[in-house]
């Protein structure tokens, strides 16, 4: 019964959707019947009339639905039910011999801009929005009645501005210079990349002549051109420091946790990449556990994933420091191969756990799409999310540090331990406390990698030597230069990617670094205090 009534409701819409066809029997002949001119004739005609309720005429010659009888009517054909496309009537049975109306290529290309005219009367803003996007590439002269008719109409300032410059593209080939002149005009405020080919049209040469005879057009369109591609440099410098400042934070994130076990305790730890690999995977886990036993809150499953992945790399941290790090305090050479050979087992562990190949860890609805500053520059929501992120995990250590008993500690044991531990600070457990805190920090980390890219064994190693340069440049135990460092790493990184690649970038970075702490061995920040002074 259920099954009868769906099919029974989108017979009845079908059919309501042809009762009131804005189509004359003319047109409606010349379509079905007529030769291409005549064709075209008719889309004009039904296009100055601006009725959306011929679109589903239009669409149904598209889907090769519309038959023809000997009695030259025109029938609209669905799942074996005819309407008559002139009177809406439905016909039951349908006539014998009918024939299908074959429309070419370049005739459905013209219906498809016909469509696109016509909807731009819809009440939804994303349908006219991606119908004036679907003419401005498209559309001839027949589309500027109703182009016209919709701007006049058109109060959301987005969709009229690309309204604006579908109809200057448009009139840019028309015959009359005002009007040729104004819609170069109109194009220079566009921030479509698009725009550049349509005034280079204007500039090019073939032989020695110009393409455009006109001399004030040729002026016109380089003014515009000019202003076009102005627009879209500084776009494209946004775009570049976004991506930098995306950059950064990853490293930001992923230098925090070492800034800490490096900077504060001085433990050179091979193994924090594989510390970050684990909060990824740590990650993976609770998502594959929300898929499985809460499909319905796996858009939340974020919130549990973070405080996982810290726990769990801050617990092999702690055992890490417990077991090996801290028979090793002293003596770098033995911490760095030990800390390395670490790396390697749990770089194997997690090949033998979760296999060798990558895993994806998918994003939440709330973090899929991204805002469009301009055409074709979109910054992701899962980027701007992870900057937010890793600006707050840095607060919240510098609240740590600086507002904390734990953090008073920390800072006693780094300036002076001997003087620390004779006033009753328990400096082996602060060790571990800090060890653990860096170690988590690094899994926080992993997490919000594992929101940007696919999670493997070897996640950790792209980031090990990244997260050393930026600690050694932003000065050791120094939070304000690992930020500096970050950022600057970041955003450096960017632009020169931009001018030479990405190898010379790194290379670039590498070799400024090296001359930078020449020149200042205590990084951009020195530590200050008795034990820095000793």
């Amino acid at each position: 019964m259920r099954k009868f009534l769906r099919r029974f409701l989108a017979c009845a819409l079908w059919i309501a959707a042809f009762n009131c066809l804005a189509v004359t029997p003319d047109d409606l002949g010349k379509l079905a019947l007529g030769e291409s001119d005549a064709k075209e004739a008719a889309l004009a005609a039904i296009i100055n009339a601006g009725d959306e309720s011929a679109i589903p005429l239009l669409q149904a010659l598209m889907d090769d639905g519309v038959q023809t009888g000997p009695d030259k009517k025109v029938y609209i054909v669905k799942d074996g039910k005819g309407i008559d496309a002139a009177t809406g009537k439905v016909v039951d049975p349908l006539p014998d011999n009918l024939e299908d109306v074959v429309i070419a290529n370049v005739m459905r290309k013209e219906i498809g801009v016909a469509i696109a005219a016509l909807r731009l009367t819809s009440p939804d803003k994303s349908v006219r929005l991606a119908a004036a996007k679907e003419l401005q590439g498209n559309a001839e002269e027949d589309a500027l009645p109703a182009l016209a008719k919709a701007l006049a109409k058109e109060s959301d300032p987005e969709v009229k501005a690309m309204l604006t410059l579908t109809q200057a593209s448009i009139q840019l080939h028309g015959k009359d210079k005002a009007t040729r002149i104004t819609a170069i005009n109109a194009l220079a405020k566009s921030n479509n990349p698009n725009t550049k080919t349509l005034l280079l049209g204007l500039l090019e040469k073939k032989g020695d002549q110009y393409t455009e005879a006109d001399p004030q057009v040729r002026a016109a369109a380089q003014e515009s051109l000019n202003a076009v591609q102005s627009r879209l440099s500084t776009g494209e410098r946004y775009a570049q420091i976004f991506s930098g400042i995306s950059l950064g934070s990853i490293l930001l994130l992923a230098a925090l946790g070492l800034a800490i076990t490096y900077g504060l305790m001085g433990v050179i730890n091979m193994a924090h990449g594989e510390l970050i690999m684990v909060g990824a995977y740590s990650t993976y886990f609770v998502q594959n556990l929300f898929k499985a036993h809460a499909p319905g809150a796996f858009d939340w499953y974020l919130l549990v994933a973070v405080p996982v992945s810290f726990m769990v790399a801050a617990a092999v941290g702690m055992v890490l420091e417990r077991v090996v790090i801290r028979w090793l305090y002293g003596r770098p050479l033995e911490t760095l191969l030990a800390t390395w050979g670490i790396s390697l087992m749990l770089i194997q562990g997690c090949r033998t756990i979760f296999g060798a190949q990558n895993v994806a860890v998918e994003n939440p609805v709330w973090m899929s799409g991204g805002v469009e500053i301009m055409t074709d520059i979109v910054l992701p929501y899962s980027r701007i999310v992870i900057i937010g992120f890793a600006f707050a995990v840095l607060l919240l250590v510098w609240v740590m540090l600086t507002r904390t008993r734990l953090g008073l500690f920390v800072r006693a044991v780094t300036q002076n331990r001997s003087m620390a531990a004779c006033v009753g600070v328990p400096t082996k457990r602060i060790d571990t406390w800090c060890f653990g805190l860096g170690s988590g920090i690094a899994g926080l980390a992993g997490c919000a990698l594992s929101q940007i890219g696919n999670v493997g064994p070897d996640l950790g190693q792209n980031y090990i030597v990244d997260s050393f340069m930026v600690v050694v440049l932003g000065g050791v135990g120094q939070l304000a230069g690992t930020v500096y460092a970050a950022m600057g790493l970041g955003i450096a990184n960017k632009f020169l990617e931009g001018m030479a690649g990405a190898v010379l970038a790194k290379i670039c970075i590498l070799v400024f670094i090296i001359v930078f702490i020449q020149k200042r061995p205590q990084g951009l920040f020195a530590i200050k205090g008795r034990f820095a002074d000793a």
